[in-house]
Parts: C-alpha cells; structure tokens; sequence
C-alpha cells in the first residue's frame, strides 16, 4: 500500500512539475486522489493502534454542516467541504490491535472508508439508529470529543451532547469517555505515506519565501512590507495553494527610533518601505494536502558596496540557530512539553543567550494539538498542553528567537526562527532543512565586484 502511494505520488510529481518555481503542486483531483487515500491507510494502519493504546473501543465523533468538529474535518473524503446535515461517524475496535470497523449513521455513505449505516426510512429517528448500533456492538469505553485542553477535541457541542446521553441506554451511561487523548493522538500522528511528502511540502513553501524575500519582488525604496505580503498571498493563490494564516513581514533596522527587536507579538508591526541596511522577517505558512507548514525566516537588504550580509549579523543569526539545536537536544519520546522547555532553558541560561522557545504541534493544523513547549508570552509551565508528552513520529513547527546585542547597530537583535520538523522517536530532522544564513536581497553575484 504504501509502495503504490508512493509510486503514485512520484508521478504526479514527475508529470505536474513547476517550470516557475521548480516545485510540483498537484491538480486538484489528484490532490483529491492523495487525500483519499492517505485517510484510508491511517483508518486501516494507525487508527486500530491509537484506539487500543488509548483503551477506546468506540469513537463516536457527530458534527453538523457547518459546525464541524475539528477531528471530522480530518475523517472526511478529500471532495466533502463540510459535513452534510448531521454527520455522525462511528469507529469499533471489537478486540486490541483488530482491525476497526467504520460506519456512517448518515444519509450518505461518507467517502471509501465510512459506510451509510443508518436506513430512514426503516428508521427516521437517526439518534435512534445510531443507539441501536451502539448497543449491538455494547462498547466498554464509548470516547466523545469532549476535552479540556485542547480545543482540537473539544468539537462535540453542548446540544449534540444532551441529545446524545438522553438517547443512550442508561447500562452504557457509565462507559462514556472524553476521547481527548485519542484525538490527540490521531491528530499528532504522521504517517510513513504523509512523511513522505511533508519536505516536499516545505520545499513549496521554502521557495515561495525565497522568491518574496529578493530582488524579484523587492525593489529598495520603494517596496513596502505589506506589498511583500500581499505578494504573498497571491502567489499562494497562483499556485493553487491554501494559507491557514495571514503572512506578516516587518523590519528591524540601525536606527535607534526602530525598536521592531521590543515589539510585543501581539501588535502587528506598522507598514514601512523596505530600505538598504534592513533586517527583514516573514512568518509564513501554506496548506497543502490538508498539511500545513509554519515558517520565519531572515533576509538582509545590501547596501550600496556591500556583496554579503555583514558578518555581524551572521553572527546573532548563529545564535538561533543554537536555541534550535538546545531545543531539539532535549526532544526526549515520553518527556512533556514543559519538561522540555525547563531543560531547554536551563542550557540557555547556562550559556547566557537570551532565547525563547514558543514550539508547536504542527500537522493537520498549524497550531496543532500535541505537547506544547513554551508561549511568546509565557516561558513557564503551559497546564494542559503542556504537560502532554512527546511521542515518537509526531511534526513540530520549531519556533524560537534570540535576543543578540549588535555593537554595530548599538542595541538588540531579535532572530526569530521558525522550521518544520519531524521527531521519529529518537531525533528531530527538519522536513527540508533550516535556514543556516540571512538571505542577501539582491542575491549576490559572484561574477560582479566594486
């Protein structure tokens, strides 16, 4: 199975590929074609595993159209935008490690892997039917998406709720459970099919902020931050791609009156042209086959008689990059987020770099559920999330800055990083690298000099 995917994918890779970018973006009916079947191997491959080490037997996730609950959102066929009336899907693991059976109590049969198990006209009252499978299959833990944490499991409404335990035979009251860690579990884990893909995934992205980040975009003088991002946005566009966030771009520079290395993350930086001697940075992030991406990179504007970036400021990008390497040194498969994070900074303390770690989950979302390890605005403890622990094939956007003094520019410089990585259980690999020196715009030409 995982042979054909692959096989498959490489040639659409081969027959789509980008002259422009040099990077392949699939049709969308192939996209389609790859969704599909990446959900029925993670039914078929990882679900009956996730179901059994959470000793969930049954997993019943309901949504209405339009309000979809976010896990519904990851069960539904690549051509379902939403869910139709009521969708309620059940999974059933009769047995540990057995293969799960799936059923649609629905109208319709939703995509390959759910089949229509409800009949209206045999029985209208769908809460009914969907009662009467339950109690054929007498679960003993019945998991609702229900939770506390994370809002990612959290999709079950309050009405649906009601209506649900008010339906439900009163023998399996006492077996119903928040499907909190299952969902989690669900939503954090990679597949070998989607691995495959995801640097390719970052590739795209990676070019895109290339491309926005040089002279093919920015004109010195004259270009603004916010034509660099709504440059952005339309190249996302172009490409057939989707952003789960809107892209932002801002400058730190000498002047003393740019005080960008103080700003407080909540408050957008003001729109200014770009000029020779910034420092430039981009948050961006695209969606692709229902995977996301989440990236800050750095770009220096030459001045006039420069030919690289001042040696300098390649110096406090250095020190990112060893906030990078700390944090993913302390990636340890069943420690939690804040267990991370407390011996992360225990090194950067140690070491006198000013750094802070705010890492995510990243996957089916951008801000996904999994251990989160620090907050722009709390590098304590995070409750909840951050006491969830660290397991193996699970994607991370590893996101941090440091603080660097530049006697140069006399005052601080904040390099903010942010990279796509995969932990495989013993290491974190970036899914395309990770940027390693500031972008000189325009890019440097060797064959040119003063």
């Amino acid at each position: 199975m995982i042979k054909k995917l692959l096989f498959v994918f490489s040639l659409f890779l081969i027959s789509n590929l980008s002259s422009a970018q040099d990077v392949a973006v699939l049709t969308q009916r192939e996209q389609a074609e790859v969704i599909d079947g990446w959900l029925d191997y993670r039914i078929q491959n990882l679900l009956p595993n996730l179901m059994t080490e959470t000793g969930i037997d049954m997993w019943v996730v309901i949504s209405r159209e339009y309000n979809e609950d976010p896990v519904i959102r990851t069960l539904l066929p690549a051509t379902w935008m939403a869910a139709r009336r009521r969708t309620i899907l059940v999974m059933y693991q009769p047995s540990a490690n057995a293969p799960v059976q799936t059923y649609a109590v629905a109208r319709y049969d939703v995509g390959k892997s759910f089949k229509r198990a409800w009949d209206p006209e045999a029985q209208p009252d769908q809460w009914k039917a969907l009662m009467e499978l339950i109690s054929s299959k007498n679960p003993k833990k019945i998991g609702l998406n229900y939770a506390k944490d994370y809002g990612h499991a959290d999709g079950l409404t309050t009405n649906e709720h009601q209506i649900f335990l008010e339906y439900l035979p009163q023998n399996l009251q006492q077996n119903v459970v928040s499907a909190q860690t299952l969902a989690v579990r669900w939503l954090e884990t990679r597949t070998e099919p989607e691995m495959a893909t995801y640097k390719h995934i970052q590739e795209i992205a990676h070019s895109i902020i290339s491309e926005g980040f040089s002279e093919a975009v920015i004109t010195p003088g004259a270009t603004t931050t916010e034509d660099v991002v709504w440059w952005y946005r339309e190249k996302i566009k172009e490409l057939k791609l989707d952003t789960w966030f809107h892209p932002s771009v801002d400058i730190q520079r000498a002047d003393p009156a740019n005080m960008e290395q103080n700003r407080n993350f909540a408050t957008k930086s003001p729109e200014s042209v770009i000029m020779p001697g910034d420092l430039l940075h981009v948050d961006f992030g695209i969606t692709y086959l229902r995977l996301n991406t989440d990236t800050q990179e750095m770009a220096y504007v030459l001045k006039a008689g420069e030919t690289e970036v001042p040696d300098y400021l390649n110096k406090a990008f250095k020190q990112g990059n060893r906030v990078q390497d700390i944090l993913t040194s302390n990636y340890v498969a069943g420690k939690t987020g804040n267990e991370i994070l407390r011996a992360s900074r225990k090194v950067l303390d140690a070491e006198g770099i000013r750094g802070s770690i705010y890492t995510h989950p990243l996957g089916f979302y951008g801000h996904s559920a999994g251990p989160t390890i620090g907050m722009w605005d709390n590098q304590g403890d995070t409750p909840g999330a951050g006491d969830f622990p660290l397991n193996a094939n699970t994607g991370y956007a590893i996101e941090l800055n440091a603080v660097v003094f530049v006697p140069e520019w006399n005052k601080d410089v904040r390099i903010m990083l942010e990279e796509g990585a995969f932990f495989d259980g013993q290491k974190v690999t970036y899914y395309n690298g990770r940027q390693k020196e500031i972008f000189a715009i325009p890019r440097v030409n060797k064959h040119l000099g003063n």
